[in-house]
């Protein structure tokens, strides 16, 4: 019996993937550990090659790590079999995830019957569900006839049909436009607050990540190189950058009195009069104003931009990743 209760929902330990290919071995994971507490959603970030998807996928015993142990509620995942698979069901980015062929009804009904649940007492609960999606009016349409968004929040929805425990979405937003993809996320915000589920979610999409997520981890190059919660993160890059248009420059010794509060300041003497700056205490913003008035300058423009998680995802992982996890996936 695995105790969803006391275990954490998911345990990773010093993992490693390595991918034969004709030009060497390529490592995708480098001794990654983390625990994922039961009740949480944490979100999986990194560049492109950074080791996302093999992560996700070993996770889910779809690939074999090289070396390391993964564990779902306490149970090795290479030996889980189907007892462990009825607490876990996936969203993976590129597959098809249900049977297009269907209408949503029918894989609903087969989805919840792969739980080992009788469809017909669930009806109205996941009915529920398809009406909290906006797919009510497409339940009886095959799959493959509905939009890119559309079959987007079927898959989610037959995923919510299984009832389990955990659930893994790898990029749910991807390919979505604006519309829909606020209206997934709002999907997501009010299922991970309802219902007691852990989610680990993979996702481009900064605004999904620190919308939804408790924790992120991150990984560049295969290394897990952060692993903190968003509001932690984001407290860390706390640092606001300041955008100043004047009427006319300043004097040299202003400009020295500025560049004293901070390492990060800019001119642009052309066509505009601007300065830029890069201030860690809200003080020194006033500081700043106190200066420019001393000296009577006019501001024409100010405009204030406060980090967000995407600010701070650069900033760890330097946007320098290779893409060597897809070449290594393809030539396995």
């Amino acid at each position: 019996m695995i105790d969803t209760a006391t275990e954490p929902a998911v345990r990773v330990r010093n993992v490693r993937k390595t991918y034969s290919t004709a030009s060497g071995t390529v490592t995708a994971l480098d001794g990654v550990s983390f625990d994922i507490d039961a009740g949480t959603v944490v979100g999986i970030l990194g560049p492109n090659g950074a080791g996302k998807t093999t992560l996700i996928k070993s996770m889910l015993n779809l690939v074999e790590p090289t070396a390391g142990q993964i564990e779902i509620y306490g149970i090795d995942v290479a030996n889980g079999g189907s007892e462990l698979y009825r607490t876990v069901s996936a969203m993976l980015e590129g597959a098809r995830n249900i049977y297009w062929r269907l209408s949503l009804r029918e894989n609903l009904y087969y989805f919840t019957s792969l739980q080992g649940i009788d469809p017909n007492s669930v009806t109205d609960d996941n009915l529920r569900i398809v009406e909290s999606l906006g797919l009510t009016e497409k339940l009886d349409e095959p799959v493959n006839s509905l939009s890119r968004g559309m079959k987007q929040k079927a898959i989610l929805a037959c995923v919510l049909a299984r009832r389990t425990e955990l659930l893994f979405l790898d990029e749910p937003t991807l390919g979505l436009d604006v519309e829909a993809s606020i209206a997934l996320q709002r999907t997501l915000r009010k299922m991970t607050a309802e219902r007691d589920k852990t989610v680990v979610l993979s996702s481009h999409d900064m605004d999904v990540i620190q919308e939804l997520c408790d924790r992120v981890i991150v990984l560049c190059d295969g290394e897990l190189i952060v692993d903190d919660s968003v509001s932690s993160l984001l407290k860390a890059f706390k640092t606001q950058s300041h955008r100043l248009r004047l009427a006319e420059p300043l004097p040299e010794r202003r400009r020295r009195r500025i560049e004293g509060l901070s390492s990060n300041v800019s001119w642009t003497d052309n066509e505009y009069f601007e300065l830029e700056a890069t201030l860690e205490q809200p003080e020194d913003y006033y500081e700043l104003l106190s200066i420019l008035e001393d000296a009577g300058a006019r501001i024409r423009l100010a405009e204030t931009q406060t980090p967000d998680l995407e600010d701070v995802f650069l900033h760890v992982t330097n946007n320098t990743a290779d893409p060597i996890e897809e070449r290594a996936v393809r030539e396995d």
